[in-house]
């Protein structure tokens, strides 16, 4: 079964991310390659600041240390919207969901993301509105 499960995570063209408590990589699949551009050997151990801009770390660090001290998200299964960043430094916007992975206490062990790269639609959102307050 754990094969299977292996499969699934490298299957999917979307980018499936793992990180420990301390917010260290765990599992990096061949969609987040895809989507940030760092390779999977290269994010394994590295901080989640490997996808983060600069401007929203300080937010994201503050959830993420709630979220670990609570066990428990606000955002349940909502669908989340926001700017990340590739290896080359270009920022694209992404949409993801989070789930918490217990260990055998309960306690959270990990935080799985699965993100998709929305920025062309993100961008052809922005360019219809700016077009439409030209336009108004």
């Amino acid at each position: 079964m754990a094969d299977l499960f292996r499969a699934l995570v490298e299957a999917t063209p979307d980018a499936v991310v793992v990180a420990d408590r301390e917010g260290r990589i765990l599992l990096w699949n061949t969609g987040a390659e895809r989507i940030f551009g760092h390779r999977a050997e290269d994010a394994l151990g590295s901080s989640l600041d490997l996808i983060i801009p600069e401007r929203q770390r300080a937010r994201h660090w503050e959830g993420y240390a709630s979220v670990m001290a609570k066990g428990e998200t606000r955002y349940g299964d909502r669908l989340l919207a926001v700017p990340a960043m590739r290896e080359d430094g270009a920022r694209i916007s992404v949409e993801f969901s989070v789930g918490l992975i217990r260990g055998e206490g309960g306690e959270v062990a990990s935080i799985v993301a699965i993100m998709r790269d929305v920025s062309e639609r993100w961008e052809r959102e922005r360019a219809r509105d700016r077009s439409r307050q030209v336009l108004g």
